[in-house]
């Protein structure tokens, strides 16, 4: 059988329970975020067994004091497969292997690791190194990247029917789960953060607001959270000046508030413009949270106005209700929260061209996927959960 074949099960799984289990984690905080229900379920199925989570050191402290998992390894950047392998080995031996991404690298890990049980999805080039390669779930759907051509084409046609609740990513990963028998039914994202942090959080954010924020209260009446920015490209990101003039107009309805604009270390000069466009009240926080403070930081905001992206998955899975504006990508694979609920605790927005969602990195043509939106009806979501 060629490697690029989908095997159906090589090697049954032992009767008894696993005693040692590896997770092989994924490599994006969203995903991250969205592999929570599979791994709830898997320790329902698996109360007894010790897990352990292989993630990146980037995503690490996602995942302190989460109840699904017993214990973090890290990989750093950069680190090489044998490097990787040779950290299973050493900190083994594991029963069995859960690999949750789909690259051929992460099965290959295992494999050296000498993980005897290795479960995965079947992909070309890996197979052979799973002992269980399970294939594609039925109601799949492939999230394939447009071309321009299609785009073109599709632009003034009518809004494509959407995908079903049950094509959403979540359900890739709880079928993985399923697959050591696991329940398969969804559950909400789940992110952990303690009191005590948001507490911290909010005493360190007071002592950086201007005393006439800050004076003659505990704090800021309402908190609201603004993330203007999107690793995978310029489709995913509404335009910036939308996102300060929503701040602008919500901040006319409740002059006390306070917007904390979020980003990457990469994002300051998009998050500078924004907070100075918006309102005074309105403070540049880009490159200066780490992980659990930004988890923190968004547990204490009423709302987060969001591009698609990481810390949109992260706040959902924490309990803030997100406003979020859908272009090239669609809510009903990645949105944020549980599939099927979403748009009753969140506003996923879109104005449905034809050629959307097209999965690119930047439009081909006029960007009307993103344009469509108007700050008027970015407000009133706002203003609906606030």
């Amino acid at each position: 059988m060629p490697a690029s074949a989908a095997t159906s099960i090589v090697e049954p799984l032992p009767s008894a329970q696993p005693g040692r289990v590896l997770v092989r984690g994924v490599n994006w905080l969203g995903d991250a975020v969205m592999t929570t229900p599979a791994l709830q379920r898997l320790r329902e199925r698996l109360p007894g067994s010790h897990i352990t989570l292989l993630t990146p050191l980037k995503l690490a402290d996602l995942w302190l004091g989460h109840p699904s998992i017993d214990e973090v390894m890290t990989l750093a950047a950069g680190q090489g497969v044998w490097s990787a392998a040779g950290q299973i080995r050493s900190a083994g031996p594991f029963d069995l292997a859960l690999v949750l991404p789909n690259s051929p690298r992460s099965a290959l890990e295992t494999w050296l690791g000498r993980i005897p049980q290795r479960v995965g999805y079947a992909r070309p080039w890996r197979n052979w190194f799973l002992t269980r390669a399970i294939a594609p779930r039925p109601d799949r759907v492939v999230m394939r990247i447009r071309t321009v051509r299609e785009v073109r084409r599709l632009a003034g046609a009518q809004p494509q029917p959407a995908p079903p609740p049950a094509a959403h990513q979540i359900h890739e990963y709880l079928h993985l789960a399923a697959a050591l028998g696991a329940r398969p039914e969804p559950l909400s994202p789940m992110a952990r953060v303690a009191a005590a942090e948001v507490e911290q959080a909010g005493k360190v954010l007071l002592a950086d607001l201007p005393p006439k924020t800050r004076s003659g209260a505990a704090g800021p009446p309402l908190i609201l959270g603004l993330n203007p920015g999107a690793e995978f490209g310029p489709a995913k990101r509404w335009p910036a000046e939308r996102f300060a003039a929503v701040a602008r107009e919500v901040c006319r309805r409740f002059p006390s508030c306070l917007w904390l604009v979020f980003g990457g270390t990469k994002d300051g000069e998009l998050c500078q413009e924004i907070a100075r466009a918006a309102p005074a009240n309105a403070l540049n926080l880009a490159g200066r949270t780490s992980l659990r403070q930004l988890m923190a930081l968004l547990k204490l905001c009423r709302v987060l106005l969001t591009n698609d992206t990481g810390p949109m998955h992260l706040a959902a899975a924490l309990g803030t209700p997100v406003v979020v504006p859908f272009g090239s990508t669609s809510a009903e694979l990645t949105g944020p929260g549980l599939p099927g609920d979403q748009r009753q605790r969140h506003r996923l927005l879109s104005s449905r061209p034809g050629c959307a969602p097209c999965f690119r990195r930047a439009c081909p043509i006029d960007f009307r996927c993103m344009t469509g939106l108007s700050v008027e009806r970015v407000v009133e979501a706002v203003l609906t959960l606030v």
